[in-house]
């Protein structure tokens, strides 16, 4: 019998990062910057360790080079998805992430990076950058070098529960004050545009990418409508998210016991809220708030059970 792949988070030190890892999901951080949890990732860049069975001490790379049955045998010389928590406890800077044609050729064969933002949770006047206002690239370019931020930046309020497509190409940025669980491709690629002039510790700005942004920024912005739909199932809800070329996402939100058959290549699963249990044939797993886990292809049904909400996406 195949056993659900537990996975242990990977942290991030950034300098607009904060604390609430700690408060809010109980994770043990050391730093009181930390903004970023990689929570199923196999990037180079930081690579998560099974935590049980079979899969313990084993990284989530060496699972999909060696066991690939486990993902359905799919095709792929990267394990295809990355999940993340962001803290953002000041303001990200001002970014864009290139799309695979371009990141193949300009960053060493890295993929793009589209993402989707879920909000955890914010500040009653939290917002996000997201898009811009030029027409034109020679718009773009000319608001960017005079450093027009205020008219050419659009801001969006934002509230627990809401959701965001980020194709790649598109302006955007955290605020502080927001929570979000984040599914994107398996990339660590980003352009920076603009960082409100910060200094890090050593008081050095970071580094910017403009002509890179100008490459890849989309002109005008896509408006990206969310047409989330929620589906009532027995004990519980699933919310579809997006259904589109890298991934889909939904939201499954368990209140008494709700039965499942798997039917896609694999399923990585997170526990944003509650408590409950993974009932597989006759193994019970205890799941909480906070932890991270593959569902493998060939798993047959399975049952959750408890009050319980998690972020679930599939290639």
């Amino acid at each position: 019998m195949k056993e659900p792949i537990f996975l242990a988070p990977v942290f991030k030190e950034r300098i607009w990062g904060g604390t609430k890892l700690r408060t809010e999901f109980g994770y043990d951080i050391e730093s009181d910057f930390t903004g970023e949890c990689w929570a199923v990732s196999a990037h180079p860049n930081g690579q998560c360790i099974g935590s049980n069975g079979p899969y313990k001490n084993l990284s989530l790379g060496q699972l999909w080079e060696n066991n690939r049955e486990l993902f359905g045998n799919i095709e792929g010389d990267v394990f295809p998805l990355l999940t993340k928590i962001l803290d953002a406890n000041k303001d990200l800077s001002i970014q864009v992430h290139p799309n695979d044609e371009y990141a193949k050729k300009h960053e060493s064969g890295e993929l793009g990076k589209t993402e989707c933002w879920y909000v955890i949770d914010c500040e009653e006047s939290a917002e996000i950058i997201f898009g811009h206002t030029a027409q034109s690239h020679e718009e773009l370019k000319e608001m960017i070098e005079l450093g027009e931020w205020i008219q050419l930046l659009k801001r969006v309020k934002v509230k627990p529960g809401d959701f965001f497509y980020v194709p790649s190409g598109t302006i955007h940025a955290l605020c502080s004050g927001v929570l979000i669980l984040e599914t994107q491709q398996s990339s660590d690629t980003t352009y920076r545009v603009y960082d409100y002039d910060r200094v890090d510790q050593n008081g050095l700005k970071r580094e910017l990418h403009i002509n890179k942004s100008l490459d890849v920024i989309r002109v005008p912005h896509e408006i990206q409508n969310n047409n989330s739909v929620p589906k009532e199932i027995e004990g519980g809800r699933i919310t579809t998210f997006v259904n589109e070329e890298y991934f889909s996402v939904y939201k499954w939100e368990i209140h008494t016991a709700s039965s499942f058959t798997h039917s896609k290549s694999f399923f990585i699963c997170s526990v944003i809220k509650g408590s409950g249990e993974l009932c597989i044939d006759e193994n019970v797993y205890h799941i909480e708030k906070g932890q991270h886990f593959i569902l493998p292809y060939g798993l047959g049904n399975f049952k959750l059970k408890g009050n319980i909400e998690l972020i679930v996406s599939h290639p």
